[in-house]
């Protein structure tokens, strides 16, 4: 799968609003007509926000910028919605005219939809949605995954000594391999 790496891919905060309002990180976004104009967006099935916007059908996509740092993509990616009121805390965002938040912080643009068609594509949902408002908030070159990895998500670091066969998947700790 390496060359799937190399789709191009945004950065995205996705939220919603039903009796509460909730967002997470998606990387799908795209548009799909420009008469009449339709985004989509794929979010897993078991994600809080996706059942949110099977509720409410409507959700904004604030566009992220390179200048996001890594605690914003924690905030909305590594906590569930189902825990976590991740707007308790957060107070960067202003309210669209469907009266669910867009980021006011580190977000180039949003857009805002209304769900036209939802289809199952197996561990995930893609919804279509026709947009309802969009606005750009300031000039600024968007986040794009790649850059994500190469240049915000901290790097893994790996423990001295140990050592994992790439055939059989044996793991050998020790501060030097030996030759077998």
């Amino acid at each position: 799968m390496d060359a799937l790496q190399k789709i191009s891919y945004g950065l995205y905060i996705l939220t919603t609003k039903t009796n509460k309002i909730n967002g997470c990180v998606i990387n799908t976004l795209m548009q799909v007509t420009s008469t009449p104009n339709q985004i989509s967006i794929t979010v897993n099935k078991n994600n809080e926000t996706t059942k949110m916007i099977q509720k409410s059908g409507l959700f904004n996509v604030s566009i992220l910028d390179k200048t996001t740092p890594f605690e914003l993509i924690k905030h909305f990616g590594f906590s569930s919605g189902k825990d976590v009121n991740k707007f308790d805390s957060f107070k960067e965002y202003k309210l669209s005219k469907n009266k669910i938040p867009y980021l006011t912080t580190n977000s180039v643009a949003y857009i805002s939809a209304k769900v036209v068609k939802t289809i199952d594509v197996g561990t995930h949902l893609t919804f279509i949605a026709e947009v309802e408002e969009e606005k750009i908030l300031r000039e600024s070159e968007s986040l794009t995954y790649a850059y994500y990895h190469s240049n915000i998500k901290p790097k893994s670091v790996q423990k001295k000594g140990v050592w994992v066969c790439r055939i059989c998947g044996y793991v050998y700790e020790g501060e030097n391999l030996p030759d077998d």
